[in-house]
């Protein structure tokens, strides 16, 4: 026959309760007994019943597996107690690592910038300005490199214009255009502007031109 699943909650009848606690107080005593040969351990099991009756199992003695219990309970609480000041001491050591760093960056930054220059000796002098052309060349160097790539871009969109125009026109029936070569006509045509200087009032002009006539 099978046996159903017990339900672990509280049995309300007492007789089946005193019954259950019986065999299960009896079957736990047995395993502790088996752990501590079996595996050579140190246990101690202690039972108090609902009328307050005492069961206990102890393979060394109960008094000193309780000593060690509760020294061994000490020292982890000491250790537990401890951990807290060593991680406060480790960050306060991180803290003062980083202050230094920052203090050397800060210090490094004024002396880039041309300020406290003035405890340098000629050779920190000489690396600042050495670091200083290298900033140059490679801020030089960067901004060549977006020159180069914007002037790419605006070709291609002036290519795109280009071909967009010249599909715009043939599409219209229109001659093509060579926009890039009649601007330089155009540019070069308004470049030459001829004037006349004349100085002085307009009506002796128009006399002096009567008494030559």
């Amino acid at each position: 026959m099978v046996r159903g699943k017990t339900q672990m909650k509280r049995i309300e009848n007492a007789a089946s309760r005193q019954v259950t606690f019986s065999k299960r107080r009896n079957g736990l005593l047995k395993k502790a007994f088996e752990l501590s040969v079996l595996c050579d351990t140190e246990v101690a099991l202690i039972i108090f019943s609902t009328r307050g009756k005492l069961y206990e199992f102890s393979s060394s003695g109960m008094n000193k597996t309780i000593e060690r219990y509760q020294k061994r309970e000490k020292e982890i609480r000491i250790k537990h107690k401890l951990a807290p000041d060593q991680n406060l001491l480790n960050d306060n050591e991180d803290a003062q690592s980083l202050v230094k760093k920052i203090e050397l960056l800060e210090d490094s930054k004024q002396k880039l910038l041309g300020e406290g220059l003035e405890p340098c000796s000629f050779n920190e002098l000489q690396q600042l300005e050495n670091q200083l052309e290298r900033s140059l060349c490679r801020i030089r160097e960067r901004k060549n490199l977006l020159y180069r790539e914007q002037i790419k871009k605006l070709k291609e969109e002036e290519r795109r214009l280009e071909e967009e125009n010249a599909k715009l026109r043939q599409e219209y029936g229109m001659k093509p255009l060579q926009l890039s070569t009649s601007m330089e006509e155009e540019g070069e045509e308004t470049t030459e502007v001829v004037t006349e200087l004349f100085i002085g009032p307009p009506e002796r002009r128009g006399i002096t031109k009567n008494l030559v006539c």
